[in-house]
């Protein structure tokens, strides 16, 4: 699997490619779909299978100012697109130079000239180019001028709604990691590099690897049970805290893990939580023995949840 800068030619033995179109921000169900169809045809067709995204995402472009939002890291959707069968990953920089590029534009220069494709498998409600005068229509009529094939998958949907990312948002954001996870097929992760903090986690005996949310979606502040992924392959499960520690002061927003049966040192490595199950909100404990109990509850709650659990 490649990673490749979406403003530099391609390597000529991946022109000619079928490339999914779309930001696949989650790739999710519905991402899937697409990212599938496109290596179903480059097998198919004996050519090989890219996935183009974006990055930033161009409405972090556009409104700078808006909350967190993302649900995965490039790392993340590099190894999920490689998971899926693509033989390489480009990332077109979103930035003033391709907001500004025409529809026409964007499908001569980026497409054609640096990406040289073959085809192209899109959603049917992707948009493009500058203002988004872009539709698969427009795309269609674009191939038919330029010799490359369009191809376009609709919706997938569950519970008679189509998958979205929006979507899998708001079930995170209202506490419900479990229906996000039906959505993404698999559970929600935060992937970070453990920091330094206060160390009063193991001051009570319940040491932490402390995460930055970063550019995340923040999803409900609470207690949840997690599942740890280490560098080495191994996977630890735990209960965490998600918010920012309303027993102690100054508040601080982190994803503090604590993973049961382990003690190893963790600091400096890049590991991934994801989020299994919300137990309960965040709360504010007047002693620290009240906290402590309370802890050992959540951990009790999440261990019977996460052993009957696949890894």
């Amino acid at each position: 699997m490649q990673r490749l800068d979406g403003g530099s030619v391609v390597p000529a033995t991946l022109r000619g490619g079928i490339v999914a179109l779309g930001n696949f921000d989650g790739f999710h169900l519905g991402h899937q779909a697409v990212v599938g169809r496109a290596v179903e045809r480059a097998r198919a067709e004996g050519r090989p299978a890219l996935v183009a995204t974006f990055d930033p995402h161009p409405v972090r472009h556009f409104r700078p100012d808006t909350a967190p939002f993302r649900l995965t890291t490039l790392d993340q959707r590099e190894r999920l697109f490689a998971e899926a069968g693509a033989d390489a990953m480009i990332v077109f920089q979103f930035d003033t130079a391709l907001a500004a590029l025409s529809a026409v534009e964007f499908v001569g220069d980026r497409l054609l000239d640096t990406i040289g494709i073959g085809g192209v498998v899109t959603g049917e409600d992707f948009t493009f180019g500058k203002a988004k005068s872009g539709t698969v229509a427009v795309l269609a009529d674009l191939g038919r001028k330029n010799g490359f094939s369009v191809d376009t998958v609709g919706p997938v949907l569950r519970d008679g709604e189509p998958v979205s990312s929006s979507r899998i948002r708001a079930l995170l954001e209202a506490g419900d990691p479990r229906g996000a996870a039906r959505l993404l097929t698999r559970p929600f992760a935060v992937a970070g590099t453990v920091q330094h903090g206060d160390k009063l986690g193991r001051t009570i005996g319940y040491p932490t690897a402390n995460l930055d949310m970063g550019s995340y979606l923040r999803p409900a502040y609470g207690i949840y049970a997690v599942r740890g992924h280490l560098p080495d392959g191994r996977v630890l499960d735990g209960a965490a805290n998600l918010g920012i520690r309303p027993s102690f002061a100054p508040p601080k927003e982190l994803l503090e893990p604590f993973f049961f049966d382990f003690s190893e040192n963790l600091y400096g490595q890049t590991i991934e939580v994801a989020l299994i199950e919300y137990l309960r909100p965040e709360a504010k404990f007047d002693t620290l023995d009240a906290l402590t109990a309370q802890m050992e509850q959540d951990c009790a709650r999440a261990k019977v949840l996460l052993a009957a659990e696949p890894r």
